[in-house]
């Protein structure tokens, strides 16, 4: 894994809905957090090595407040343990190929947004990826740390490589039924009327995991202990694999620019 400290091709548009990672060529994710990447793309970024494609994953900060128990895990210590994690997990898909932006947890919102587009935009010139997969204006969870990459990379891919294929990740119809239960035990989806329920018509790409490469994704998931022990101990193994047995993504340019303002959560300093 190396720092990329932060200093102050063409668009395949597939009318039907992509199903094969494999499909992707060179991929470039960027994410807001360890464990961002596995839960929303482990399967795409393990189909697309093993293809033989190129895959870089960029995380903006190690969520060093990612816990409920500071004083058992202060951010200097959690940081730590979560970079040496996402090592581990990335290996588990297969990607050799990291970069963090070296941003404080919790203050993404915070950074020079200009200065951030650019940063990504040499990332993105550097790499040349056929798709980049990030969040959605709404984050996903809608946690500001998520938003905002997604700003700053929607912003880049734009300056750059507008005809590169963006994708968001989203949540489907399904995901949304089966979470619902757990919904007022896990308060992960933090801005009124999230997870979306996007509808199977619209997504670009949607991959349903097979048992193998959902059993690598879960142990790249478990790789990242400091978040997962305690998830698993919870629900079980068998209802993490429902949850995460899909992967879900709309074509950036199909979220019209006017989209909703999204309300936020932010880390408590």
């Amino acid at each position: 894994m190396s720092v990329i400290p932060f200093t102050p091709h063409d668009t395949v548009t597939d009318a039907a809905t992509i199903t094969d990672g494999t499909a992707l060529g060179t991929v470039l994710g960027v994410w807001a957090h360890p464990d961002d990447e596995a839960f929303l793309s482990g399967g795409l970024m393990a189909a697309a090595r093993d293809a033989g494609h190129r895959v870089v994953c960029v995380t903006a900060t190690l969520g060093e407040h990612g816990t409920p128990d500071p004083d058992e895990w202060p951010p200097d210590r959690l940081g730590r343990v979560r970079r040496h994690e996402l090592d581990a997990s990335l290996a588990v898909l297969g990607v050799d190929e990291h970069h963090l932006l070296g941003i404080t947890d919790g203050t993404c919102a915070a950074m020079p947004h200009d200065a951030m587009v650019r940063h990504l935009g040499r990332v993105v010139e550097a790499v040349e990826p056929d798709t980049i997969v990030t969040f959605g204006p709404d984050g996903l969870t809608g946690h500001e740390d998520h938003q905002t990459v997604s700003s700053w990379v929607t912003a880049a891919r734009a300056a750059v490589a507008p005809r590169t294929r963006l994708l968001y990740a989203t949540t489907t119809e399904d995901f949304v039924d089966g979470w619902e239960p757990a919904r007022d035990d896990f308060d992960v989806f933090l801005a009124d009327g999230l997870p979306v329920r996007t509808p199977a018509s619209e997504l670009a790409v949607h991959l349903r995991l097979d048992a193998a490469t959902l059993d690598r994704k879960v142990v790249a998931l478990r790789a990242q202990a400091s978040q997962m022990t305690g998830l698993i101990a919870a629900v079980g193994e068998r209802r993490v694999r429902q949850w995460w047995a899909e992967e879900a993504f709309v074509s950036a340019d199909a979220v019209p620019a006017t989209t909703r303002t999204w309300g936020t959560w932010r880390v408590a300093a």
